[in-house]
Order: C-alpha cells, then sequence, then structure tokens
C-alpha cells in the first residue's frame, strides 16, 4: 500500500451547531475518540492521538508522526459541522495506517460504523 494524504491534510515528519456549548463539544470529540479507539485496535492497527485545534492557523486538521513511530491527529472542532469533525477524525486514522483503496474504504465504513450510535443520539437530540 502507498501512503497518501488526503487533500487539507498535512503530513509532518519528526455551519456548526451554536446552540451547544464548547465543553459540550470537547465531551463529544473525546467520546468520538474513545470510540474510533475500540474499532482501530480491534483492528490490530495504530491509533493516533486526537487534539484540539491543530497548531497552524488556518488548518482544519494535521497529522504529525513521531520518531517512536507515534502518531498525533490535530483536528478543528470549533465552529465546524459535527460530521466534518468526524470525517477528519476518521481520514485522520486511515492516513495514521498509511491505507489506501479499498483496504482504506473498509476501514472508514468500518470507523462510520463505530460512530452510528452517537450520531443517532446527536441527531434526536
Amino acid at each position: 500500500m502507498t501512503a497518501q494524504t488526503a487533500p487539507n491534510m498535512r503530513v509532518v515528519n519528526g455551519d456548526s451547531q451554536p446552540s451547544e456549548s464548547g465543553t459540550g463539544r470537547c465531551l463529544a470529540f473525546a467520546e468520538a475518540a474513545r470510540r474510533l479507539g475500540a474499532a482501530v485496535r480491534g483492528q490490530g492497527l495504530v491509533m493516533p492521538s486526537f487534539r484540539s485545534p491543530p497548531r497552524e492557523i488556518g488548518r482544519r486538521r494535521s497529522l504529525t508522526r513521531h520518531a517512536d513511530g507515534s502518531v498525533a491527529v490535530a483536528v478543528m472542532v470549533r465552529n465546524r459541522v459535527w460530521e466534518a469533525v468526524l470525517a477528519d477524525m476518521i481520514e485522520g486514522i486511515v492516513v495514521a495506517n498509511r491505507m489506501a483503496g479499498i483496504d482504506a474504504e473498509v476501514l472508514r465504513d468500518l470507523l462510520w460504523e463505530a460512530l452510528e450510535s452517537e450520531l443517532a443520539q446527536r441527531e434526536a437530540a
């Protein structure tokens, strides 16, 4: 497999919902990372750490590979559609695992399924 970078994903080697509070967004971000982590670890893949916001102004997401092999994905959460935040988290996992082609598609589907109940709860609220 070849490593590919999705649009707006910077790889470094070495309409939002205004009624939702910043704290609510942080908790939802952490919960999404937890659900994604469970799905990724179940597949034996690398689970990056997540943080927000990206350090570089204007970036919606970024990925950093560390010398020890760990990967960090930073995602802009504030003032964004929630599904876009989740999509960036999923794409970060795909890129962290250097997935491409059908393997990447299968992984994306698996990760969206892991988030399905969370999305349903948010729509019901």
